[in-house]
C-alpha cells in the first residue's frame, strides 16, 4: 500500500514538474519581425512584445493574440449592385490594409479582416447606387477612393490602415453586355465609316489639287511656248527685213555705179523671158503690151 502512494506521489511530482517545463518554455517568446503579441496578465491586457526575445512569468502572462504588422491583401467577394438606373451589376474587389495599432486591432474589434470586407461591400454598393451604368465602368478611381475614405475613418477604431481598394470586376447582366457589345460595334463601324469618307474626301482633294497643278503647269509650258514662238517669229521677221534693206541699200549703190543699170537690166530682162517661158498653157490676165519688153522696162524708167 505504501509502494502505491509512493508511486502516485512520483507521478504527481512528474506531472507538475512536466507543467512547470511546458509553462517555463511556454514564457519564452520570440516575436518575428513585423509582428506584435498582447499579453495579458491575469486576464487583463498587460503590455505589447515587440519583434525579439521576450520572458514572461509563468501562470501569470500569456500572449492573448498575435497581430502581423505586414500589409495584407483581403479579397472582396463578388456581390450584386444596382446602379441608379437599376442595372444590377456584380462586383467584387481587393483590398490592401495592415495593423498600425495591434492593441486596437486586439481589442477594438472582434474580426477587422471581416469587419473590413463587410464595410467594402457596403461602401461600394452606395457608391454605385448613385452612378448610372456607364459610369460605373468609368469611374472605378472613383469607387475606390471613396471605399477607403469610409475603411480609413472605421480604420482609426479598428487600428488598421486602409492603403487601397482595387475593383477587379463590374460585370453587367448578360442582356446589357450584349446590348453594350453591339453599341461598341457600332461606334467602331462608325468610325471606320468616318475615316473611309476622309481618306476618300483627302484623296478626291489630292487628286484635284494634282489635276488643278497640271492644268496650270500646262498653260504655263504653253504660255511660254507661244511667247517664244512669237519672239523667235519677231526674231525672224526683223531679221529679214534687215537684210532686205541691206539688199536694197547694195542693189542702189551698185546701180549708182557705171554700168550699174545696164547690168540691173540684163538681170530684170532674164528674169522676164524666164518668166514669160514658165506662162506657157497658163490662163493669166496679163497687160497688153507684156510681149514689148523695152516699152515696158521704160515704165519703171530703168535705162
Amino acid at each position: 500500500m505504501t509502494d502505491i502512494m509512493d508511486m502516485a506521489v512520483m507521478v504527481i511530482w512528474g506531472v507538475i514538474f512536466l507543467i512547470l517545463i511546458v509553462k517555463f518554455f511556454q514564457s519564452i517568446r520570440l516575436v518575428p519581425t513585423k509582428s506584435a503579441y498582447m499579453v495579458e496578465r491575469l486576464g487583463k491586457y498587460h503590455k505589447t512584445l515587440d519583434a525579439g526575445f521576450h520572458a514572461l512569468i509563468p501562470f501569470l502572462d500569456k500572449v492573448t493574440f498575435m497581430q502581423d504588422m505586414k500589409e495584407e491583401s483581403i479579397d472582396v467577394p463578388p456581390q450584386d449592385c444596382f446602379s441608379k438606373d437599376e442595372v444590377n451589376v456584380i462586383v467584387d474587389g481587393v483590398i490592401y490594409i495592415s495593423v498600425t495599432d495591434p492593441v486596437k486591432a486586439s481589442y477594438g474589434i472582434t474580426d477587422y479582416r471581416y469587419a473590413a470586407v463587410q464595410l467594402a461591400q457596403t461602401t461600394t454598393r452606395s457608391v454605385i447606387g448613385t452612378l448610372d451604368l456607364d459610369r460605373t465602368f468609368e469611374e472605378r478611381e472613383l469607387i475606390s477612393a471613396k471605399v477607403v475614405e469610409v475603411l480609413d475613418a472605421a480604420g482609426m477604431t479598428w487600428g488598421i490602415r486602409v492603403h487601397r481598394y482595387e475593383i477587379k470586376n463590374i460585370i453587367p447582366p448578360d442582356t446589357v453586355k450584349n446590348a453594350m457589345e453591339k453599341q461598341v460595334n457600332a461606334e467602331r463601324e462608325k468610325r471606320a465609316i468616318l475615316a473611309r469618307s476622309e481618306g476618300d474626301k483627302q484623296a478626291r482633294i489630292n487628286r484635284s489639287e494634282g489635276l488643278k497643278t497640271e492644268l496650270i503647269n500646262r498653260s504655263e509650258g504653253e504660255k511660254q511656248r507661244r511667247i517664244n514662238e512669237a519672239e523667235g517669229q519677231a526674231a525672224e521677221i526683223m531679221a529679214i527685213a534687215a537684210a532686205t534693206a541691206e539688199s536694197i541699200e547694195k542693189i542702189a549703190a551698185v546701180i549708182s555705179e557705171p554700168g550699174g543699170k545696164r547690168a540691173l537690166n540684163l538681170q530684170l530682162g532674164q528674169a522676164y523671158l524666164a518668166a514669160m517661158a514658165g506662162l506657157e498653157n497658163s490662163k493669166v490676165i496679163l497687160p497688153a503690151n507684156l510681149a514689148d519688153f523695152k516699152s515696158w522696162m521704160a515704165e519703171f524708167d530703168i535705162e
